[in-house]
């Protein structure tokens, strides 16, 4: 299970699986995984397709064990304190809201601007799989810099679907939800002794129960797993993530990547691809690069002069070509913001993968180039 752990490995697999996916749906198989991701499911708590059911179900474990992360990072990491997070919160601030701006600049006036959202996110463990394969000898604390900057986007990234992709939530049924989550957080404390198998078992059937209430509500059925991580006692939390994380990296993300790169390639001229498709591929790894840069620099002036010199400029920019890493979120967001448009969906996905490559290129580059010449400035003993 350690290799599965692995951020690396987590990396090659989500790339492989997409790669897969994009394949096989422009060969002869892909009518028929088309079709099956189509077709209707019923679980018994709730009948969706099994696109859906990868999405809005497995998903949720994914985000579950982000929310996690997240709340150890508030708490007891990187994160902990205004001083320490106002660096990398002004560099993920930036580093979203500067894609965000050039997708609506590129895609004005078409009538795509829902997709604004799409280029804002940072795929966490495929930046931290780059900086792992390519970083080699670089200092620790490059890396919890792109690990904080990250949980932020993602903690903004999960804001974005639960406020902009809800559409007149069932205030009953959420109501409802945030009882069950508050007596998962709650069950969470008692999970010690004799107790702990029964009550672990209650506990996933009132999490399923969470997750039904808010998937029925109307609000993306995802946000059901970040608020059953954040409840969460901390100590059951970290071994609850640490016995997910093997199925996560190993099963859920390259799943749900094999199912949204399930893509027809449109055989149209790149001046026929859609005004959305233009925005995400230069939103993705050049708004990203320049807003988490500008950010980072600007939040630079928050540390003293000896803290600052800990980060360079080319730091940035290879952090900044990092955030340019979409995929995961990014995809999610794709399906959500061009649910009701296929062909522009289906070129947004496009899009996500080639932006999120080439941001894959530049960044290895980039911090490769840093990693040589840090060995070089501080060679070892």
């Amino acid at each position: 299970m350690s290799i599965i752990r692995s951020e690396r490995t987590a990396a090659g697999l989500l790339l492989g699986a997409a790669a897969l996916g994009l394949l096989l749906a422009n060969t002869v198989a892909g009518p028929a995984l088309l079709d099956l991701q189509h077709a209707e499911l019923d679980l018994g708590i709730a009948s969706m397709s099994v696109g859906h059911w990868i999405s809005d179900g497995l998903l949720a474990v994914f985000f579950f064990i982000v929310a996690i992360e997240l709340k150890h990072e508030l708490v007891a990491g990187e994160l902990n304190s205004f001083a320490k997070a106002i660096h990398p919160a002004i560099a993920a601030v930036a580093g979203v809201a500067v894609p965000a701006l050039v997708y609506l600049a590129v895609t004005a006036g078409t009538g795509q601007g829902a997709g604004w959202p799409i280029p804002t996110a940072t795929d966490i463990a495929f930046a931290l799989g780059v900086l792992a394969v390519f970083g080699r000898g670089l200092p620790n604390r490059l890396r919890v810099f792109l690990l904080a900057l990250a949980v932020l986007d993602d903690l903004i990234a999960i804001l974005i679907i639960a406020v902009f992709f809800t559409t007149d939530p069932d205030l009953l049924d959420l109501a409802l939800a945030a009882v069950a989550v508050v007596a998962f957080g709650l069950l969470s404390r008692m999970l010690r002794g004799r107790l702990r198998w029964p009550i672990g078992v209650l506990m996933v059937l009132v999490g399923v129960l969470a997750w039904w209430l808010v998937h029925e509500s109307g609000v993306h059925a995802t946000i059901a797993g970040v608020a059953l991580g954040l409840v969460m006692a901390r100590p059951p939390a970290r071994r609850t993530a640490h016995a997910l994380e093997p199925w996560s990296n190993g099963l859920i993300l390259p799943l749900f990547a094999f199912s949204a790169a399930l893509v027809v390639i449109p055989a149209v001229a790149p001046s026929e691809l859609s005004p959305a498709f233009w925005g995400i591929l230069v939103a993705l790894p050049v708004g990203k690069l320049v807003g988490i840069t500008l950010g980072g620099w600007l939040g630079s002036f928050t540390r003293s002069t000896e803290e600052r010199a800990r980060i360079p400029l080319f730091g940035l920019v290879a952090v900044g070509a990092l955030g340019g890493i979409g995929f995961t979120v990014s995809l999610l967001m794709n399906e959500l913001a061009f649910a009701g448009d296929e062909t522009v969906r289906a070129e947004g996905t496009l899009a996500v993968l080639l932006g999120s490559a080439v941001a894959i290129v530049v960044s290895g580059v980039l911090v490769s180039l840093l990693a040589r010449r840090y060995r070089r400035l501080h060679p070892h003993p």
